[in-house]
């Protein structure tokens, strides 16, 4: 089939509890709010099911895959509403013997279908500062597969948060056929001020591809998250910036800005293999 030339997305900007059950109400009643406004592809944050800083809450309502009723009932909205669906990442068990958890990003179609699924491959393990240290890989067991998906509306690019300091994945996802990348996050407030619009819109100006970047924001009960959902255009404009508050951001998206930007600059194309350093 030929590619709608247009699509309407809508960047759902959530400030995720260590609740579930309450976040998956949230989620829905945003997807609504998208779907009305004409959003026919609704993307949502990293960690959408849970923000927790603890363990041991983890374990006890963090589910595997196969029972986890955020993505059923996700799954469910986006049927019922007849739109695409990119769940930045859920939490979930693995049946990993080390008991560590999966980071795992889903497209779901307007059936409820789920077509890809990403497990984020960077694991965020650093010192920030003296009283900020994050140990992702300590709960978290890294992905190892790079992943695109077709659409009608394009390709898309699946990655996660710290991912978008690895420039060179983004660069394998649009050489594979991305034109649309995606990076949901929870961005620390540090690093976020300091590095996020402007790693986006490299990320953007690199590939000629959109960037679209649903993020958590505000305060989670013991963390705190930069917010800032952006689209980015594949020319590195700004076209959204969602702020700080929790909200619905709706943005075009034109698959012949992708193509122009990239007649216009060819880099995606001009590789060359070099020796050294």
């Amino acid at each position: 089939g030929r590619l709608a030339r247009w699509m309407k997305a809508g960047l759902l900007q959530l400030t995720s509890t260590d609740d579930p059950a309450a976040n998956l109400t949230a989620t829905r009643a945003m997807m609504r709010d998208a779907a009305g406004q004409g959003a026919g592809f609704i993307v949502t944050p990293e960690v959408t099911n849970c923000v927790s800083v603890s363990r041991s809450h983890q374990q006890s309502v963090l589910c595997l895959e196969v029972d986890d009723p955020t993505l059923v009932g996700l799954r469910a909205e986006a049927a019922a509403l007849g739109v695409w669906l990119s769940i930045g990442s859920l939490a979930l068990k693995t049946d990993d013997a080390d008991g560590r958890f999966a980071n795992r990003s889903f497209v779901i179609n307007p059936a409820g279908d789920i077509v890809a699924r990403y497990d984020k491959i960077h694991m965020f393990d650093v010192e920030v500062s003296d009283v900020e240290t994050y140990r992702e890989s300590a709960g978290y067991r890294p992905g190892n597969r790079a992943v695109t998906t077709q659409t009608p509306f394009g390709q898309l690019g699946l990655s996660i948060c710290y991912d978008l300091r690895f420039a060179y994945l983004y660069r394998a996802l649009a050489q594979a056929g991305a034109n649309i990348l995606l990076v949901p996050s929870a961005f620390s407030p540090v690093t976020g001020a300091a590095h996020w619009q402007a790693l986006l819109q490299a990320r953007a100006i690199e590939t000629g591809c959109y960037v679209l970047a649903a993020a958590q924001t505000g305060d989670h009960g013991g963390r705190k998250t930069y917010g800032h959902s952006m689209a980015i255009s594949p020319w590195g404009d700004v076209l959204v910036d969602a702020g700080t508050t929790k909200s619905v951001s709706i943005v075009n998206i034109d698959l012949y800005a992708v193509s122009d930007a990239r007649k216009r600059i060819a880099a995606l194309s001009h590789d060359r293999t070099f020796e050294g350093p």
